[in-house]
């Protein structure tokens, strides 16, 4: 389980102030007690999309955008700490609803984005 506590909350507040839907997205984590995965799943299904199984959802469902996560002006962007544009750009380039992107993003954040990018970097 990723969870982000009150004090995260509140400091990705004032990352995406100007951010209504991230805004709301976070009042939904706050909501499921920090819990990226519950809140995404809320989320999900707010959106008109059907999670399948709970467990581990987050984690498929973040994983459908590495390559779009991590590829060389989005990953830029992310370690810049230019978080709103990120959420944005997830949105606007990929299939993920704009209230699920910053669930999405925060995942990959708390897991670790070299972390989260690594498959991408391993040859075969």
């Amino acid at each position: 389980m990723v969870t982000l506590t009150p004090n995260e909350i509140e400091y990705y507040r004032t990352v995406f102030a100007d951010d209504a839907i991230a805004t709301r997205a976070l009042t939904m984590i706050d909501d499921c007690e920090g819990d990226l995965e519950d809140a995404a799943i809320a989320l999900a299904l707010r959106s008109g999309q059907e999670p399948g199984e709970s467990e581990g959802w987050l984690e498929r469902y973040a994983k459908r955008f590495r390559v779009t996560l991590c590829q060389s002006d989005l990953r830029q962007t992310i370690e810049a700490g230019n978080l709103p544009e990120a959420v944005r750009s997830l949105a606007l380039s990929t299939d993920v609803p704009a209230p699920l992107a910053t669930p999405v993003l925060l995942y990959v954040l708390k897991t670790g984005l070299e972390e989260f990018c690594k498959p991408l970097n391993e040859k075969i």
